[in-house]
């Protein structure tokens, strides 16, 4: 087996010989316009892991013929940044890429601003986290952001039949593809991922005079030999599953060892942060409100000091989350509802408590016989908010704990038969 891996022997070299992305990358489009005329953009390549994002930018400096610098987020500080701006400033017109871009914290960030704003470099950012949220506004006014899509099942195939095809070390074993849904459910969309598996299975089987894949021998080599290709990331899914339902099972050590296992891995604290403040929400909710306040309290800690020292921020979210009482019963009321809103349509707003700020909307009806809560005892008034249709209907059903039974008896006070269950 080549010691380069597949994936990268297999990249693209120029735009026509990427594929999935014609709406960035094929004729006429955006990017393809502004490459052909020798002038891009600083810009944000946001899209899934394995979608082209590096190749993109390799192709770009390639074609344009300048200076390139890479740099990853997960190793590089500001000094490494500042350096590469540095270097920039000997040459013109040099692309500085940095993949997971969203992994900088805001000083890393700034110490990008100067640079793109002066023209020194031509920034290419690479992210698989929404740039609105993980990119500062500042740095993000500078930039052209660009949406990859995930690439589909006919893209994936492609991929697969070019490889054997094409690779130098492929093409010499005598490769049946039989089926290939284990390689693309494990791959996950990722190309990159995808064809280092066919390779690592390819490898596997070589002793064989026709290698024929089929989805038990992925599956089968995929659990032996999966951390071969993808060490790091491998778990990464299962790993977190395990965290949230050791938490939903209000188990404090299960979750802390699952979170220890992320700390260790390297795992972004944003992320680990970001499903934390999720759960709170879905599997907490009205049984503990504090939860999603300190889920919320941790994710911008966590987000302003990184690690080491969060560590201990996200344990100590992590064990109260645990250790709280369970509810999802939020959850499943927005999911009713918009069941209901999908399988009822678009059902008008009643008269009563309709905006009415002009007069012939007032004629119309629009907002009479509304009941001002505040005008009345105990800042209540009997009436329906829900369209006629959904008349009576009841999506939140507090969940059997302390505080939600306190909920339902204050909302049974009110509505009476609504909640008198």
């Amino acid at each position: 087996m080549n010691a380069t891996p597949l994936a990268e022997r297999m990249r693209p070299r120029q735009l026509d010989d990427l594929v999935g992305q014609e709406h960035l990358t094929g004729k006429g489009s955006i990017l393809r316009t502004a490459i052909e005329h020798g002038k891009i953009p600083s810009m944000i390549l946001w899209g899934p892991p394995g979608t082209g994002k590096t190749t993109i930018a390799h192709i770009i400096a390639n074609t344009l013929n300048v200076p390139y610098i890479q740099l990853s987020a997960i190793s590089s500080g500001v000094k490494d940044v500042r350096d590469a701006i540095g270097q920039a400033k000997l040459t013109t017109g040099t692309i500085l890429f940095i993949d997971e871009i969203h992994r900088f914290n805001k000083g890393q960030q700034d110490a990008l601003l100067g640079a793109v704003e002066k023209g020194t470099i031509t920034l290419i950012g690479a992210t698989t986290e929404n740039p609105s949220f993980e990119v500062n506004s500042a740095l993000l006014s500078r930039c052209q952001v660009y949406v990859l899509k995930p690439l589909g099942e006919e893209d994936l195939n492609d991929l697969l039949k070019e490889a054997i095809q094409k690779d130098e070390w492929l093409k010499t074993k005598n490769i049946e593809l039989k089926e290939t849904e284990a390689l693309l459910t494990i791959s996950g969309g990722d190309a990159r991922k995808l064809l280092n598996l066919l390779e690592l299975v390819v490898d596997a089987l070589s002793g064989k005079k026709e290698i024929v894949i089929t989805d038990e021998q992925v599956m089968n080599i995929a659990q032996q030999r999966i951390a071969l290709y993808d060490k790091s990331g491998e778990q990464h899914y299962d790993i977190i599953s395990a965290f949230i339902k050791s938490m939903r099972g209000s188990d404090p050590n299960g979750a802390i060892y699952w979170l220890a296992r992320m700390i260790e891995g390297g795992e972004d604290v944003k992320f680990i942060a970001r499903r934390m403040v999720i759960f709170a929400s879905e599997d907490i909710g009205n049984a503990n409100p504090t939860a999603i306040v300190l889920a919320n309290s941790c994710f911008e800690a966590v987000n302003k000091i990184g690690y080491p020292e969060s560590r201990i921020i996200l344990a100590q979210c992590a064990t109260y989350l645990a250790a709280s009482h369970k509810s999802n019963a939020s959850y499943m009321a927005i999911e009713e509802a918009l069941d209901k809103v999908r399988n009822e349509g678009d059902l008008p707003v009643p008269l009563h408590i309709r905006n009415a700020p002009t007069g012939l909307m007032k004629k119309m009806g629009y907002g009479k016989n509304y009941k001002y809560a505040h005008s009345f005892e105990g800042n209540f008034a009997d009436q329906e908010f829900l369209p006629d249709e959904l008349k009576g209907t009841v999506f939140y059903d507090p969940g059997k704990n302390p505080r939600e039974e306190e909920l339902r008896k204050f909302l049974r006070s009110l509505w009476k038969d609504k909640y008198n269950y």
